[in-house]
């Protein structure tokens, strides 16, 4: 089992940038994929971001596409996502995830195994 604990998330002006990070614990963290969800109030958690377990693949869903990165460093079993050019509608709470697959790849919630605690981010206008 691994254990996932992210990084504080914040409030930051519409336009700004914020990077969340994510550490691993429990398992070879460079044997799995990991990836980034969030969940909007009202709405159901949706799939944001995923890089494989040796980090040189990577896909993100449209709307994040040319604004946020996410990357890894296997030396740090650590995760991160760098957000830039945020938009109030990016306001949510995000979420780590690794898969539960050893070397596998997935984009859907059920593909990953163990989650991290959450963060907030809003973005205001």
């Amino acid at each position: 089992q691994v254990q996932l604990v992210q990084s504080a998330g914040g409030l930051v002006q519409a336009g700004g940038s914020l990077r969340l990070s994510c550490a691993a614990s429990g398992r070879t963290f460079s044997n799995y994929a990991m990836g980034w969800f969030r969940q909007a109030p009202g709405k159901e958690r949706e799939f944001v971001a995923a890089i494989s377990w040796s980090g040189a693949r990577t896909t993100y869903v449209d709307f994040v596409k040319g604004r946020f990165t996410i990357s890894r460093d296997n030396t740090k079993n650590t995760l991160y996502l760098q957000m830039n050019s945020l938009k109030p509608e990016d306001t949510a709470v995000y979420y780590c995830a690794v898969d539960g697959r050893c070397t596998g790849w997935g984009i859907f919630a059920a593909d990953f195994a163990s989650w991290g605690q959450g963060t907030q981010v809003t973005v205001s206008s």
